[in-house]
Formats: structure tokens, sequence, C-alpha cells
């Protein structure tokens, strides 16, 4: 699916502030934001909507082709060999 951009209005030292506290747990802004906007989507969006939507996102499945088995080569071997019993051909 395509991203839209969303721009919210936040006093400059509030976000400094929630920046710097936010960066001490290895997070930002940015990502909270993310979570939240995931969270009230699916709270507010109902399941059969998000499932339609999900369902257009993925690629179609589509059924796997079995492959078509090896053929087996055949070793070829010379009429002296095939006289001999078969442990002395393996070297038995």
């Amino acid at each position: 699916m395509k991203k839209e951009n969303v721009t919210i209005s936040f006093e400059s030292e509030q976000l400094a502030a929630l920046e710097f506290s936010l960066k001490k747990k290895n997070s930002s802004v940015q990502a909270q934001l993310e979570e939240l906007l995931k969270c009230l989507y699916e709270s507010e969006v109902p399941e059969p909507v998000r499932e339609y939507l999900d369902s257009r996102a993925a690629p179609a499945a589509r059924p796997r082709r079995l492959a078509r088995p090896a053929k087996p080569q055949l070793r070829e071997e010379s009429p002296s060999t095939l006289a001999q019993p078969t442990g002395e051909r393996n070297g038995e």
C-alpha cells in the first residue's frame, strides 16, 4: 500500500524533552507515534475492513508447480564388467 505522511503541531520545547526522554529508552517520537497510530487503526477500523485491505496489500498466492524429478543417469558398463560378480565390479 502507498504510505502517507501525517503532520501535527507540537510545542518545540516539549518535543525536544520528549525526544530526550525517549532516546534514553532507545525509542523515538516517530516510533512511538507509528505504534500509537497502528493501535488507533486497529481499534477504530472494523476487522473485516482491515482484512480486506490486508488481502489487497499481500500478493496473491500462486499455487506452486512441482518440480520434475531428475532423470536417473544410467551408468554404462562394459561387457567384461557385466560378466563379473557384483562384488568384483565394485572392487570388493
